[in-house]
């Protein structure tokens, strides 16, 4: 594999296998070999939920009464002309409007890895019944969403969570490990879906499982169980601390990014929705065989070239880590990426998603196989967030892997310091990391007014749960204005959470007025934001700067430079996977 720059090390090795939760060799290793195909599980476990949302409508209750076979048939016999009409209503309309509902949320959750399809009007209620939900955030973070832009826009960002709990006989099957039956569920997968918000550009970052951050204080919602702060732990063991909402709350104390919705889904999930998806191409530059003496591997095999896996081999790509490339987390997240920009391509081309009954088996797979928060929680929602990745034009999706460096001789890997900070803080800014995004005209106004009359407001966002807050933050840097002439300035007592400092201004007219302030504080271009939600110039101190009245030199440098960042995959790419030569045949 071509050494990344980020590595920080200079040659290719094998890298001792990571650690579980535990701290004992990770005995969970992805065995999919051998598991049953789909075809006998998905019948009888999606006609056995049929029946779940018979009382919801009287489509659904048609669908519970006949089977899902039964609701095909009736879906093709109408798009054929053979079915009833009601009266004064052609069946057309309604037709396009619900393959079109389909075919969009099929392309949502596709861009989130488990790929999946929306509401058929014949059991739209059953299909909302099927969705599982969860709390969003089960820690204490004061972290605030992104002020719109001068558009009113602002960005979307979305976790998805792969987990990989054995408790049940189907992914017991799918997964291996029976010494792992009864733990909770690790969060295997961790990906963040940025979309910019113009929505003309997407960033897909993922952080490797087995890296060691701070696990914020969370409460279990369901149980009122506390999971005090935990230091330097696996990022995987986040969803053991009460469920996918502490996975959100350390995503977010990690990164600074507000996080609006996750998806997760397991094992069986995932096969499920490969299959109705009908297979997705994946390639490889040599024939693999994830599998060796010891038991370590997936089971994938293939011959070199490409080829549409689905089902069980579907699951072994995603879970692949011995055989790719150095056998680690990093290579298996690089061949993760490669399977969604794949699916992204197929799904948007429409291939797939021209017939009724596919359809509806795609969206009884997806809607089963997903948690998600509460605000994601119907076909409905989830339609609405596939209308807004849509615009996202495929040449504009970019997935990276966060900054890392390895520790402790390659057991774990840690964020690489300052790179993965200002990559970070790139997506926090909502800067496209393709580097496409338009050139800001370099123009600076004049202020509006003098100085000593210009209102300023300053408000403390250290209100970190990780690093705890920085009181006084608020009225030191209003001293500071004050000193410096700006004779108006006063704070805002109340404690937020941001991590870069920002000044926002109302309009056009009061741009001037912010860039004078950043300029007189030190501050760079970049922190200055117009926003329709404040009505003077606004400064939030952040976690950027916690200390003294001088804003860090370093905080400002090199600002429009992006970092190395490894295994960086443009959504238009069609590349192969670097097969490691031990697990080749």
């Amino acid at each position: 594999m071509r050494q990344s720059s980020v590595r920080g090390e200079g040659s290719r090795r094998r890298v001792p296998e990571p650690r579980d939760a535990g701290g004992d060799r990770a005995p969970r290793e992805e065995s999919g070999a051998g598991a049953p195909h789909d075809a006998e599980r998905r019948g009888g476990e999606a006609r056995s939920r049929e029946g779940a949302g018979a009382g919801d409508t009287a489509s659904a209750a048609g669908a519970g009464a006949g089977g899902r076979a039964e609701s095909r048939r009736a879906a093709r016999a109408e798009s054929a002309g053979g079915g009833r009409r009601r009266k004064g209503k052609g069946p057309r309309r309604k037709r396009s409007r619900g393959v079109r509902i389909l075919r969009w949320t099929a392309l949502t959750l596709a861009v989130l890895i488990v790929g999946a399809a929306g509401a058929g009007y014949l059991y739209y209620e059953h299909l909302n019944s099927n969705i599982k939900k969860a709390e969003l955030d089960l820690g204490d973070s004061k972290l605030s969403k992104p002020e719109p832009n001068a558009a009113g826009q602002t960005p979307l960002n979305i976790l998805l969570i792969g987990q990989d709990s054995r408790n049940d006989k189907e992914n017991l099957k799918l997964g291996g490990a029976k010494q792992d039956v009864g733990r909770k569920g690790l969060a295997d997968v961790e990906m963040l879906v940025h979309v910019s918000a113009d929505r003309s550009n997407m960033t897909v970052i993922s952080i490797p499982r087995d890296t060691r951050v701070t696990i914020p204080k969370c409460t279990d919602p369901e149980t009122d169980e506390v999971y005090e702060k935990k230091t330097f732990a696996p990022i995987n063991e986040s969803l053991t601390h009460g469920g996918p909402g502490c996975t959100v709350a350390t995503w977010k104390e990690l990164t600074g990014i507000y996080i609006d919705h996750f998806m997760m889904v397991d094992f069986k999930g995932v096969v499920d929705m490969a299959d109705a998806i009908g297979g997705v191409p994946v390639c490889v530059d040599k024939n693999i065989y994830s599998h060796d003496s010891r038991g370590h591997g997936s089971g994938l095999k293939l011959t070199k070239g490409t080829h549409p896996v689905k089902g069980v081999q579907a699951l072994q790509w995603l879970r692949t880590r011995y055989g790719f490339e150095d056998n680690t987390d990093i290579g298996r997240a690089k061949a993760q990426h490669m399977y969604m920009s794949s699916m992204i391509r197929q799904l948007k081309s429409g291939t797939k998603l021209s017939d009724p009954g596919k359809l509806m088996d795609l969206a009884e797979a997806a809607t089963n196989a997903l948690t998600v928060d509460h605000g994601l929680g119907t076909v409905k929602k989830l339609y609405d967030l596939g209308n807004d990745l849509k615009r996202v034009p495929t040449k504009r999706t970019t997935m990276v892997t966060m900054p890392w460096e390895y520790r402790n001789d390659g057991e774990y890997v840690v964020p690489k310091p300052g790179d993965a900070e200002k990559t970070f803080s790139l997506i926090r800014n909502d800067t496209a990391l393709d580097g496409k995004d338009k050139k800001k005209k370099d123009k600076v106004p004049a202020p509006s007014q003098p100085k000593g009359e210009l209102p300023v407001v300053v408000q403390n966002g250290t209100g970190s749960t990780v690093l705890g807050p920085v009181s006084g933050r608020a009225s030191d840097i209003t001293g500071e204005l004050i000193r410096l002439g700006y004779a108006a300035a006063k704070a805002n007592t109340q404690l937020t959470s941001q991590a870069d400092t920002t000044i926002s201004y109302p309009g056009e007219a009061r741009q001037g007025d912010a860039l004078a302030v950043a300029k007189a504080l030190g501050l760079p271009k970049s922190a200055v934001k117009e926003s329709k939600s404040v009505t003077d110039v606004t400064l939030v101190v952040g976690n950027d700067w916690r200390e003294g009245t001088a804003f860090p030199k370093s905080a400002a440098d090199d600002e429009d430079k992006a970092p190395e960042i490894a295994d960086k995959t443009n959504g238009e790419d069609e590349k192969c996977m670097e097969v490691n030569p031990d697990y080749t045949f």
